[in-house]
């Protein structure tokens, strides 16, 4: 089991919007996401928009886990039920493990905003190439729903009983 840290350790973390639609400057969720990223100590050192495609996703992802120094990967969009939401089938063959808790947790603590709704949410976490990978709804409110109940503290060294800094890239 990995202990919790006395000191904050700030992380190297991308940002991806998954979106055939938005903009840079219509896209509320990868800013509001960079802002809470920043905000809680730790720095953004790449982000983009992708289209919604198997392929793009998951060569940007791979792109990212490759890279010695991201440490967490961040993506809004692609996880409903839409004929274009393939995030999930993107980054599943990527995971060196996958972190079943983080869809199951969000879908609980979204249940409380948005009731039965929830169940079409496809939330996923996983591990690849000590990169830890968190993907969740496009909106903004999933998005602070997620960093706020549950990413920031698994980000964070000092959380315990154990978080996933201990897990990640050096």
């Amino acid at each position: 089991m990995s202990k919790a840290s006395k000191e904050f350790l700030p992380l190297s973390v991308a940002i991806m919007t998954v979106s055939d639609r938005r903009t840079d400057d219509e896209d509320t969720s990868g800013h509001y996401l960079k802002e809470a990223v920043t905000e809680g100590g730790h720095h953004v050192v790449a982000q983009q928009i992708v289209k919604e495609s198997i392929y793009s996703i998951r060569a940007v992802v791979s792109a990212w886990i490759a890279d010695e120094t991201i440490q967490a990967i961040l993506i809004n969009g692609g996880t409903g039920f839409n004929a274009g939401n393939n995030t999930p089938e993107a980054l599943k063959p990527l995971f060196d493990r996958e972190i079943e808790g983080f869809g199951e947790l969000f879908r609980m603590v979204s249940f409380e905003d948005i009731g039965t709704s929830t169940i079409q949410s496809r939330a996923i976490g996983g591990i690849a190439n000590q990169t830890v990978i968190f993907a969740m709804p496009g909106s903004t409110r999933a998005c602070q729903t997620a960093w706020e109940n549950i990413i920031e503290a698994q980000l964070d060294a000092r959380q315990g009983p154990c978080n996933f800094t201990p897990h990640l890239k050096k």
